[in-house]
């Protein structure tokens, strides 16, 4: 399984999602340019001491990511106004979960060109703007690791 982030902005945001990835045992892919620094203070500190434990990989933008793509791969793009819920596919374990920048998350073009891809994350409160980056990854991987059967986990 991946985690792909677009362009993220907050540094404890990815430190949280880095912790996750560490935990889970799933790659984590970082897709520049970056709203920080990678030896910022907060991104450190999210992480904890979790990033030497951490399978990821930098990319200076979207067309070096897609390029290195194994062909076949699956994206699943996770964004507000998706046609599906994001646990209504079915995962595989070589998937990869895209997620987009805080503020503005994923491009249009791209959510656009990938529509049949493209998950959202249900929300009841009309008045909230949007889920916090880090638990989204949660909930949606989460989703993916369960459909797999929690394998590998540990102490079962």
């Amino acid at each position: 399984m991946n985690v792909v982030l677009l362009q993220p902005e907050i540094p404890p945001n990815t430190g949280n999602v880095a912790r996750l990835c560490a935990a889970t045992g799933v790659r984590l892919h970082l897709v520049g340019p970056l709203g920080f620094r990678l030896d910022d203070r907060e991104l450190k500190r999210a992480g904890m001491d979790y990033w030497q434990q951490v399978d990821w990989r930098m990319w200076d933008d979207w067309a070096a990511f897609a390029v290195e793509l194994p062909a076949g791969a699956r994206l699943w793009l996770v964004e507000q106004g998706g046609a599906k819920r994001y646990d209504e596919v079915e995962f595989r374990v070589d998937d990869f979960l895209v997620f987009g920048r805080e503020t503005a998350g994923l491009p249009k073009g791209l959510l656009e060109n990938n529509a049949d891809s493209w998950l959202r994350i249900p929300m009841f409160n009309s008045e909230a703007r949007s889920l916090n980056l880090s638990n989204c990854v949660s909930l949606v991987l989460y989703e993916a690791l369960r459909q797999q059967g929690f394998s590998g986990e540990l102490g079962a």
